[in-house]
């Protein structure tokens, strides 16, 4: 009898419940209690859907209020020393001030989860910390669920994984692992006490390229774990792990979950190399995607080894559902026939379920529900709408010379700067600026149909032009026009493409209470007309000072959208970059001297398996090359990156080929950009100076320290001035005086800079 389960479920709520609930927590308007209320109340819910679909286990210890990364950092006693957290109860203002920094100290770093679109916080470890559970919170999560009459299945991100996904000052993680590992197993411990049947640990790094050292890294730590323990499912995802299995299946565990969607290749060399006494949890199930999974296909994968493994085979999604949204049950909205296409995650719940019912009383059993789903599966792979001649025509007859600028960088800087006229360390922005509650009340009305587009525009207009009189008044060298008609960079523009289709409520949580809600990619992708020429023209129109023009990038456009899955990604990146071109044209041609493409999700899209690295950043490279290659050399192309780590891809980066690159150091006080300057990186570079995503309000000698520090590694001639990311999160009091004392800093580095020149 197969066994049916998930690995993790989204917190956010099926309408944002969570997110609402920590910004009013954080802004005062509601209690430390009432926030956890909220969350009792959706953990309940995801626990009763789970047993309603009829699954064996539930996942308990899946849920966090902002990062489950962090949670463990907390769980284990591993909060760094700067915030003095050691030995005390940390509550939830203490847990809020490691995610969002606070008067005193600046926050966490924050980097993608592997090669997803959500960020997680990054532990902070050094000769001083002393690990130590505290497991009181974790604990509660299971006697709730436990009260609720289900079998949990409690989630622990494996010690190996948080060692590696931390970040070490001035000692070797692996010299840390046995500290951990006795702690782990004390929890471990008090689990099976509790008679706790399985516990899912998470091995993600698994996934990675890993050398010897940490290969027997796990050896070390899972000899800590067995004794008095509940029997333990290794879970690991995103890749094939077939070539560990000798170190794998050497460990004293007692499955093994395997990521069936990125690599069902490697489910019969698993088949024949587990123990006889393991599971095998296959994840058939896309946790990264919202299509309707093939149900017969997966039954065809399954069927040859169901009676093998018998009631050692369990079933899952490929990995957690947090990177899908939760549920189609309100998008009353969208398109019937692409609607019939998706899956989400209580979709795939039930699809689970179904899976579960065939195998084991038989496809006749569900006959109906496998119908329906090889009739959605059908009519997509059937429908006209996906694809258009024009589109595949232009991507055939692409050469290699639209890929060129016209001009070498150096040519290109020369006439540029005459052009621009911009004074040394130029001060800019990354592009947006508050999304305040009038800009999305004036949304809200439009869709309503409170107003109609005219006034809208007609407010738009306004907030453009108060944006651009802020930035005057502010000093800003260039300047933006503060996107106040965009809703998302990306959902704004796939809205005004084509092969685009959107949701009402298909949110995905980036971090914390930052919630996107992805486009999907369901045909061929084109553009009918300019999307944001006449905004820019309009803010261009009301200043000398130049303007830039603003674009998401194609890598970000495929990375941050759910993708269609029916040809390569490259393919569809093509397709958009091409689309982007157009834009920057006619951008161009209606007199804007800058444009900024952002490419945020370009190191994140990176395979993570080096062998797969060049073929992926050809295309990549490729991609941006084309939308930027129309370029004039009098034409200022921008690109900006964030949270990631650069420096094992900065050749890509420079074939990139921008004029100006803006990435996000604060955080980690300009230490990723060591590596641009050891690499030499050829063109100018804009280090952040202040981290966008705290409240805290970095003071002049703040950022002129961060500034002098950067300028010891890239030339100040080749240096721009900005914040690590937008401002559209932030409220404008902060913006005000936060960019205040950027500019103010950056006028003093000039004048100290230049003072010396004249000495």
């Amino acid at each position: 009898m197969a066994i049916a389960h998930l690995l993790g479920y989204p917190r956010i709520g099926e309408r944002r419940e969570l997110k609402f609930a920590l910004e009013a927590f954080w802004k005062g308007e509601c209690s430390a209690q009432e926030l956890q209320a909220v969350a009792t109340d959706l953990r309940t819910s995801n626990w009763q859907k789970q047993r309603a679909a009829g699954l064996d286990f539930v996942a308990v210890g899946d849920f966090s209020l902002y990062d489950h990364v962090l949670d463990h950092a907390v769980l284990f006693g591993a909060t760094p020393s700067r915030f003095e957290l050691q030995g005390k109860e940390i509550d939830e203002r203490a847990y809020f001030a490691l995610a969002r920094g606070n008067e005193g100290q600046p926050a966490l770093e924050m980097t993608k989860w592997f090669d997803t679109n959500y960020h997680y916080l990054v532990p902070e470890l050094d000769g001083k910390t002393a690990f130590k559970v505290n497991a009181h919170d974790y604990l509660a999560q299971i006697d709730e669920a436990q009260s609720i009459g289900v079998q949990v299945k409690p989630v622990l991100l494996g010690p190996v994984s948080f060692l590696r996904l931390s970040k070490a000052q001035g000692i070797d993680k692996l010299s840390l692992l046995d500290a951990l590992c006795r702690e782990y197993a004390y929890l471990l411990a008090e689990l099976k006490h509790r008679n706790i049947e399985w516990v899912q640990i998470d091995e993600p790094v698994l996934a990675l390229d890993l050398d010897e050292t940490w290969l027997r890294a796990f050896e070390r730590a899972y000899a800590w774990f067995r004794q008095s323990r509940p029997k333990i499912l290794l879970a690991t995802y995103f890749a094939s792990v077939a070539r560990y299995q000798p170190y794998i299946t050497s460990l004293p565990v007692d499955g093994i979950h395997l990521d069936l969607v990125r690599a069902p290749q490697q489910l019969g060399p698993w088949v024949n190399a587990i123990p006889g006494h393991w599971v095998l949890s296959a994840g058939v199930i896309d946790g990264r995607n919202i299509w309707r999974t093939d149900l017969d296909q997966a039954l065809a994968l399954l069927e040859p080894w169901a009676a093998r493994l018998s009631d050692r085979l369990w079933l899952a999604p490929s990995c957690s559902l947090l990177h899908v949204p939760v549920t189609l049950a309100h998008e009353h909205a969208l398109d019937a026939e692409l609607r019939s296409w998706l899956a989400f995650a209580d979709e795939k719940v039930a699809e689970l379920g179904i899976l579960r019912c065939a195998l084991n009383d038989g496809v006749d059993s569900m006959a109906e529900a496998l119908a329906a789903a090889r009739a959605a599966i059908a009519s997509r792979r059937k429908s006209t709408r996906v694809h258009d001649a024009a589109v595949k025509d232009r991507i055939a007859s692409l050469s290699a010379t639209a890929e060129q600028r016209s001009a070498s960088f150096a040519e290109r800087q020369r006439v540029q700067r005459e052009r621009l006229q911009l004074p040394l360390l130029p001060t800019t922005t990354i592009g947006s600026f508050p999304q305040t509650g009038e800009i999305r009340g004036v949304r809200a009305a439009l869709r309503s149909g409170r107003i109609d587009k005219a006034e809208y525009e007609k407010e738009i207009a306004r907030q453009i032009e108060y944006a651009i009189r802020e930035q005057e008044a502010l000093g800003l060298d260039m300047l933006v026009h503060g996107e106040a008609e965009r809703n998302d960079m990306v959902e704004y523009f796939g809205e005004q493409l084509t092969g685009y289709t959107f949701t009402q409520n298909g949110w995905v949580q980036s971090y914390g209470s930052r919630c996107v809600k992805p486009p999907i990619i369901y045909g061929d992708v084109s553009r009918p007309q300019p999307m944001t020429v006449e905004t820019a023209r309009y803010a261009q129109s009301l200043t000398d000072r130049p303007v830039k023009g603003m674009l998401t990038g194609p890598v970000t456009m495929l990375q941050w959208s759910f993708v269609r899955d029916d040809q390569p990604r490259q393919t569809t990146a093509l397709q958009i970059a091409l689309a982007i071109r157009d834009e920057v044209d006619d951008l161009q041609g209606a007199g804007i001297a800058a444009i900024q493409i952002d490419e945020p999700a370009l190191r994140e899209g990176l395979p993570l398996q080096q062998a797969q690295w060049p073929a992926y950043l050809a295309w990549a490279v490729r991609a941006f090359r084309v939308t930027a290659g129309v370029a004039d050399s009098t034409t200022q192309i921008h690109t900006h990156m964030c949270y990631a780590e650069f420096g094992d891809i900065l050749p890509s980066i420079a074939a990139l080929d921008a004029d100006v690159i803006t990435i996000e150091t604060s955080r980690s006080h300009m230490e990723l950009l060591d590596a641009f300057g050891e690499f030499r990186y050829p063109n100018e570079i804009g280090p952040g100076v202040y981290d966008i995503h705290s409240p805290r309000i970095p003071s002049v000698n703040d950022i002129e320290t961060l500034l002098r520090r950067a300028a010891e590694v890239i030339p100040a001639s080749r240096l721009w001035v900005n914040p690590d990311c937008g401002l559209k999160t932030r409220r404008w009091e902060e913006t005000r005086l936060a960019l205040h004392n950027m500019v103010e800093a950056a006028q003093g580095l000039r004048d100290s800079l230049q003072a010396d020149e004249t000495q």
